[in-house]
């Protein structure tokens, strides 16, 4: 029978196409499973509002008639209009260690774009570089972190075997208590302390029951941080950032949370959200398994939940190189200290976003994963 590649349209298909990662990773101590109800609804047309503005296709492969591996094709229309150029993306991309399965989905993913008018394959991206993205090369050692990918190794070979080349690397810091307590009774610290006297701005803490009056407040920060010109950075609609923010409140520490305001207006941001990966790894979702035992199992293993990630660092245009920054950092640090914090991933980060990474390596903070996203041009691919 050979492959058969098949595009996922029904809901049968599509649970077959969610359900099939548990077959990759079934035996890897480090994966941590998604909910099925929360990826259901990610990948649900009328339930995502990527939807609304852009397109996507999702593919299983079939060697002599069983699964063999996944992949969506996705045409991200705002990406485009923004930065001018004819790139699609694929994501979601799941296989054996096999070649010849490999090159179908690539090539299955390659013709949806070609016949919109793209020129480039990039990736992996599900769906957008504002959900998880990034094929991770180093630093499999250990679980990722909430929103943040994880692969088998082979799948670097699987995909630079198919003829795609580096395109931009995604860093993951980590900073352990020890070394944020070094940068905070030195250089860092001193900075933070002299821009808040010098600035007289003041840190706070979001209010979680007041959520939509909150992002409406932060919103201009977070639509003009320094990321707005980043390399593939894309804007959330309204409707997204607000989907988001209401899923990430039913994990979130309203203290990791913090406000920068001067005169009453936000101009400042960050966000860190605790670790639950760990918690999910330990409650373990599974097909057939009901949904509302895996909750009970995670809500009891969230309360040893010790370390955390570090989301979003922004700060409004016209108060950059103030120490805001710096500042917000340091009040992370120190919630981080008083609530048992052990360790925070920072990420991800751009390779190229020299000021950033300067930032939390003078934190302390050490790369410890990286990411990888990788194009290849239509028509460039090749049989591995």
């Amino acid at each position: 029978m050979g492959i058969e590649i098949v595009e996922a349209v029904t809901a049968a298909q599509r649970s077959e196409f969610i359900h099939f990662q548990w077959e990759i990773y079934k035996d890897d101590p480090h994966w941590v499973p998604p909910l099925l109800s929360e990826r259901e609804a990610f990948y649900d047309k009328s339930r995502n509002f990527f939807f609304k503005h852009s397109d996507a296709a999702l593919f299983i492969a079939y060697r002599d008639g069983v699964a063999a591996g996944t992949i969506a094709a996705i045409h991200n229309k705002r990406h485009n209009a923004k930065w001018n150029d004819k790139v699609g993306f694929f994501g979601a991309f799941e296989c054996h260690n096999d070649t010849e399965v490999a090159h179908a989905l690539f090539g299955a993913a390659e013709t949806w774009i070609a016949a919109r008018g793209l020129n480039v394959l990039r990736g992996p991206t599900t769906l957008s570089m504002n959900d998880e993205c990034g094929l991770l090369i180093d630093g499999f050692d250990s679980e990722p972190m909430l929103m943040m990918t994880y692969n088998p190794a082979y799948y670097v070979d699987l995909v630079e075997r198919n003829g795609f080349g580096k395109s931009m690397d995604l860093l993951a810091w980590w900073v352990t208590l020890e070394a944020g307590d070094k940068a905070v009774n030195g250089r860092f610290g001193r900075v933070a302390e002299m821009a808040q006297k010098r600035s007289k701005f003041t840190v706070r803490h979001v209010d979680l029951k007041r959520i939509d009056e909150e992002f409406e407040h932060i919103k201009g920060v977070l639509y003009s941080g320094p990321w707005e010109q980043n390399w593939g950075h894309v804007t959330p609609t309204d409707e997204e950032m607000r989907h988001l923010v209401h899923n990430l409140k039913q994990i979130a520490d309203a203290e990791l949370v913090l406000i920068a305001e001067l005169d009453g207006k936000a101009v400042g941001v960050a966000a860190s959200i605790p670790n639950v990966n760990a918690a999910l790894r330990k409650a373990y979702p599974k097909p057939g398994f009901p949904e509302i035992l895996t909750l009970l199992k995670f809500v009891w293993h969230r309360r040893k939940v010790n370390t955390m990630r570090f989301l979003v660092l922004g700060v409004d245009a016209a108060h950059r190189m103030a120490g805001i920054d710096a500042a917000l950092a340091v009040k992370t640090y120190e919630v981080m200290l008083r609530k048992g914090y052990v360790g925070a991933e920072c990420s991800w980060i751009l390779e190229s976003n020299d000021a950033m990474n300067r930032i939390i390596e003078l934190g302390g903070g050490k790369v410890y994963k990286r990411y990888r996203l990788y194009d290849r041009p239509v028509g460039g691919g090749h049989p591995a």
